[in-house]
């Protein structure tokens, strides 16, 4: 998957053909075919392995936060690590990830997402019951959380910004924090 990864990268989801993987992968189009279906599996492949990875990060941090405070700044920091120090992977999943939720692989994708927000979502609930967050619509909590670290994030992905997104994560952090904490 990585030669996959690379060409994506380089010319684009729909500028890369399965013959350009497989030349520079040096494989067999069957072989492709065969473990990934056609490009929308492949590149839903790579999709999961990136949030897969991406999960590897955040799930155990999520899971030994203390309060909903720390939760949320805990959410913040992993993802903007993850992109800092996965740029590639971040890279292709910006472009992957509309293409994937609209395609044949979007019950999947959704699927995932709700065990990836799993823990978010018991600490939000905690939180509006505590009276620590404010009681928000459950589908904008994600974009005033991550939101703005992610538009950070791709800006530094694209070359608009030089520093990178962990060391800002901190302000991120925060932001997330004042945008949904009382």
């Amino acid at each position: 998957m990585s030669c996959a990864l690379s060409c994506f990268n380089e010319v684009g989801i729909e500028a890369t053909t399965i013959e350009t993987i497989r030349a520079k992968a040096n494989s067999s189009v069957g072989s492709i075919y065969h473990h990934f279906g056609n490009k929308e599996g492949l590149v839903a492949a790579l999709c999961f392995a990136a949030l897969d990875d991406q999960l590897k990060l955040i799930e155990p941090r999520m899971k030994t936060a203390a309060t909903p405070r720390e939760a949320i700044v805990q959410l913040v920091h992993s993802y903007m690590q993850w992109v800092g120090e996965k740029p590639e992977l971040a890279r292709f999943l910006a472009q992957a990830r509309n293409g994937v939720a609209n395609g044949p692989f979007a019950k999947d994708l959704d699927a995932r997402n709700k065990q990836r927000y799993g823990d978010l979502h018991k600490w939000l609930a905690k939180g509006v019951q505590d009276g620590l967050i404010l009681a928000l619509p459950k589908e904008t909590y994600a974009s005033l959380l991550i939101g703005p670290a992610e538009n950070f994030c791709r800006a530094w992905l694209s070359g608009r910004v030089k520093e990178s997104p962990i060391a800002y994560a901190e302000v991120f952090a925060e932001a997330a924090w004042r945008a949904v904490g009382r």
